[in-house]
């Protein structure tokens, strides 16, 4: 549809004479355009001085779909002598102009298609003037090696757009803020400094053809200044200098910055990788609630500068810069996208309305706030581009008299002045208000010194000495945080218990800028952090080592379904496939699993999840790392030594893993097998017999998850339960196994068994293998052989057992008649009764099945391995050492009555004590063992 047949506002009513002489060259206009020029020229001196120049444009341009009639002028640029392009790009700079503003001022296109316009002719002008100006540097042969077929990529040189342009959102008066860049690996090094000297020429001339006034006028206003240190860098530098700069000492604006930096000009391959190589000063992999103070600090400096910290008074108000403007909306949505666009490149858009709802979508961002901001982020551009239009000046000042908001109101489709007025300052007053609650909330009081002893007062008095606290910057955001924290922990049952573990959190932590913003930014954290402080010192001790994890409470999903191991398997597997070096796959697997980790120990310290649900997702996260991590320690290994040879290889859980009952603190005990097939050695740069490749593959995986990174370990790692323990192979051959277990195997070896469960690897040689194990375990043993051999098991345990922790009352694993007793009974009673079950209730179900042992033996040894287990899985939670539980503290006593059932200490130290003897004498009984 043409332009007239789609203006859908009403004739601006402001009543002037628009002049005849511009009033005769749109005589037999269509009247809906006559009304629309005669209102835009009465209101604008500026428009009517388009509407003349370019009225035989525009009489023939009205009968075209705008879109049609601003490519028609796009298309009619081309690149070539610099000369003929200064005025051509000043011609259709007119013609745009005009077209967008009756575009605009006729409804026809919302805010995103002026701005978009206006970005993509800048985008145009900005690419045909820098290859001009590029190309005369080449043809007088000033850039060495570079040919005419280098004009098209200008030589290596890329423009990136920024702010505004950057991001599509030009408005109607806009300087353009670039940053001109090369790529020097192109040239030779003996080259360097006359290339960077024949483009840096280049740059001083594309700014002056863009940007000086002639009889023509000019096209855009250009600043180079958000380069790096402009004070002292040339107009164009090589990308190896800037990415040096921004590693060493870029700043939180600049991060600000490049959220919306695009290549807009010469090599855009160049530019876009440029920007690839900027994502981890960009986008940190943490959530980075420390911006929120510095966008602060920045809009602090800003009034300051501009004078704009006072009352908001709508004369002379500026609608960018000043109280509830444009730029307080843009750091607003810029700062939620800093903070958490490391972790979701969802959020990393240019736009900000797009900003706006991708926040909002993933919860940075209530949906309320987000939709006023967007409204009125349009309104207020609005306003800027009317206030622009008037007068084609780079202002965002509204008028400062009567008579100029009269003018204003009519130019924006307002009949009464004073309405406007109200619905302009509602606007302003209203972000401003939702602004500042965000990036300057309000403080808490200091909680009653009473409610603490003196000996916690003097804990307080030493924080300052903490590393965390050795900044000015930590210290003064922990000030302000510290009052919520001394209230929340005198809230406690034990505020002296409590403020102790949250020392010993905080002298832990090796700074403390970052999680200090982030207690701040979510005072739900506080809560937490209280709640883990006075239950669980051993998880409030990792949380100080790994205080990132924090960032998994407030990244969306903490507390969605729990997703299981093929749903974790996936997602991890999608975390690591964009990496592609090995180092940041395993150091993002540490992050990963860390997160996920805590979130089962949260939950399961807050009671979402019981302790059998906890030992079963702790193994799904297990799992999913081995079935995602293993392809890809292959592909790493594989680089250097070719593929695994044969099927590959099959990694075997045993222990806890494969029973699906690890605690917090479990390692993994595992087994690698593999199938070569016939194959004798590898097919890579430096082959290997195939024994070497898979125990090399198997110590590679050892590798990945025990080695301590950035980012910690993933699990200690036990391969000791491989065929022959120390003695044997890392790796084993399928026939080995298989032969072994069939003729050699001791019989712990195949107590072993009954938990082994493949967990990674080919998945045809995992079937295999699981096939395997249930032929072997289904074909009963010898019954006596068994009982003697697990008996004699029993004894080598006894006798190896730690002495201080078989005496400690509270010890769930340890010792005669606890957790590793019953569970070899029922490893046992497995074997005897041929079933491949792996859980020790259903093992013992079995036993009592066969006529092994009796229904009642059974039934009193899962009750008390249930006990044990749960106070095994709280235990390893709450502490780090040997259970104390006069050391625990309150909250931690608490949490493990709930677990195991108890009405208080006393009564739990009696029954575990009564249930320890009974078991005792049962597997006595059972193994016919001699009581000592």
């Amino acid at each position: 549809m043409s332009l007239i047949s789609r203006l859908s506002s009403a004739p601006i009513p402001y009543e002037t004479e628009i002049g005849a002489e511009t009033a005769a060259l749109y005589d037999g206009a269509p009247a809906p355009m006559r009304a629309l020029i005669e209102g835009t020229a009465g209101c604008s001196p500026f428009l009517a001085t388009l509407l003349r120049r370019e009225a035989e444009w525009l009489r023939a341009a009205w009968e075209q779909p705008p879109e049609e009639a601003l490519a028609d002028v796009m298309a009619a640029l081309s690149a070539g002598d610099a000369g003929a392009l200064e005025d051509a790009l000043r011609q259709a700079k007119r013609r745009v102009a005009l077209l967008i503003a009756l575009a605009d001022l006729g409804g026809v296109w919302e805010l995103h298609r002026i701005t978009g316009a206006l970005s993509d002719f800048a985008d145009r002008a900005v690419d045909l003037s820098l290859k001009a100006l590029v190309g005369a540097e080449i043809r007088r042969g000033k850039i060495p090696g570079a040919g005419e077929d280098e004009i098209e990529t200008a030589a290596g040189m890329c423009v990136l757009a920024m702010g505004k342009m950057g991001a599509g959102e030009l408005n109607y008066s806009s300087d353009i803020d670039l940053i001109c860049l090369f790529d020097e690996t192109r040239y030779d090094p003996d080259d360097f400094h006359e290339v960077r000297a024949a483009l840096i020429r280049a740059t001083r001339r594309m700014c002056a053809l863009l940007s000086d006034v002639t009889g023509e006028g000019y096209v855009f206003r250009t600043d180079l200044r958000l380069r790096p240190d402009p004070g002292v860098t040339p107009v164009c530098l090589s990308m190896e200098a800037a990415e040096r700069y921004y590693e060493s000492v870029g700043r939180t604006w600049e991060r600000a910055a490049y959220i919306k930096a695009r290549p807009c000009a010469g090599d855009i391959a160049a530019g876009e990788a440029f920007l690839d190589r900027l994502k981890p000063f960009v986008w940190r992999k943490h959530l980075d609630f420390a911006a929120i103070q510095d966008a602060h600090d920045m809009r602090l400096r800003i009034r300051s500068h501009k004078g704009l910290g006072g009352r908001l008074t709508l004369e002379g108000h500026d609608m960018k810069l000043g109280r509830g403007g444009i730029r307080e909306i843009e750091f607003f949505t810029q700062t939620r996208q800093i903070i958490a666009g490391g972790r979701d490149p969802d959020l990393r858009l240019r736009g900000t309305v797009e900003g706006l709802a991708v926040l909002a979508d993933k919860g940075w961002v209530p949906q309320e706030a987000a939709e006023a901001l967007t409204e009125a982020y349009v309104a207020h551009r609005t306003v800027e581009h009317r206030v622009q239009m008037l007068g084609d000046a780079q202002t965002h000042k509204l008028p400062g008299s009567a008579d100029g908001f009269d003018r204003l109101a009519r130019f924006s489709g307002w009949d009464d002045t004073e309405a406007y007025r109200r619905d302009l300052r509602s606007r302003l007053e209203g972000v401003d208000t939702l602004i500042e609650g965000f990036f300057a909330p309000g403080q808490g009081e200091a909680a009653p010194e009473d409610a603490f002893s003196e000996t916690a007062r003097e804990i307080v008095s030493r924080w300052r000495s903490y590393p965390a606290l050795r900044s000015s910057r930590a210290v003064e955001i922990f000030n302000r945080l510290k009052p919520v924290l001394l209230k929340r922990f005198a809230r406690a049952s034990r505020p002296d218990e409590a403020l102790t573990q949250f020392d010993g959190f905080l002298s832990g932590l090796p700074a403390g800028v970052q999680i200090f913003s982030l207690f701040e930014a979510n005072p739900q954290l506080v809560d937490l952090i209280a709640d883990i402080c006075a239950t669980a010192p051993g998880l409030a001790a990792h949380l100080s080592r790994n205080a990132q994890v924090l960032d998994a409470v407030i990244a969306g999903d903490f507390f969605d379904p729990w997703p299981g191991a093929d749903g974790l398997t996936e997602k991890l597997a999608a975390v690591l496939a964009p990496l592609d070096d090995y180092e940041a796959q395993l150091d993002a697997a540490r992050r990963w699993m860390k997160e996920r980790h805590f979130r089962v120990g949260v939950h399961h310290l807050r009671g979402l999840i019981g302790a059998d649900e906890a030992a079963g997702q702790y193994s799904d996260l297990a799992e999913a790392v081995l079935r995602a991590l293993w392809p890809v320690v292959c592909g790493a290994f594989a680089v250097r030594h070719g593929p695994p040879p044969g099927r590959g290889a099959a990694v075997l859980a045993m222990g806890s893993l494969g029973a699906g009952m690890l605690t917090a603190k479990s390692d993994l005990d595992l087994i690698v097998i593999y199938d070569a097939r016939g194959a004798t050695e590898s097919e890579g740069r430096k082959p290997l017999s195939v024994t070497a490749y898979y125990a090399k593959l198997t110590q590679a995986l050892v590798t990945a998850l025990s080695a301590r990174m950035a980012e910690g370990q993933l699990y200690e790692v036990d391969m000791r339960l491989r065929p022959s323990g120390r003695q044997g192979p890392v790796a084993t051959a399928l026939s080995a196994f298989t032969q072994y277990q069939q003729r050699e195997a001791w019989t712990w070896e195949h107590l072993a068994l009954t938990r082994a469960r493949p967990v990674a690897g080919d998945d045809g040689l995992c079937a295999e293998i699981g096939e395997f194990r249930r032929t072997l375990l289904t074909a009963r043993g010898d019954t006596e052989k068994i009982r003697q051999d697990t008996a004699d098991m029993r004894k080598r345990i006894s006798r190896a057992a730690d002495a201080r922790r078989v005496g400690n009352p509270w010890e769930p694993k340890l010792g005669r008649g606890r957790l590793q007793d019953i569970e070899l009974v029922a490893q046992a009673a497995a074997l005897i009764a041929g079933v491949p079950d792996r859980q020790p209730d259903a093992q013992l179900q079995a036993g009592a099945d066969c006529g092994w042992i009796a229904e009642a033996q059974a039934a009193a040894l899962a009750e008390a391995h249930g006990l044990l287990r749960r106070l095994n899985q709280g235990s390893r939670l709450l502490v780090e050492k040997p259970l104390d539980m006069e050391a625990l503290g309150e909250g931690g006593r608490a949490f493990l009555l709930r677990e195991t059932g108890a009405e208080d200490i006393a009564s739990l130290r009696d029954t575990l004590g009564s249930q320890q003897m009974r078991c005792e004498r049962l597997v006595d009984d059972i193994l016919g063992a001699p009581r000592d």
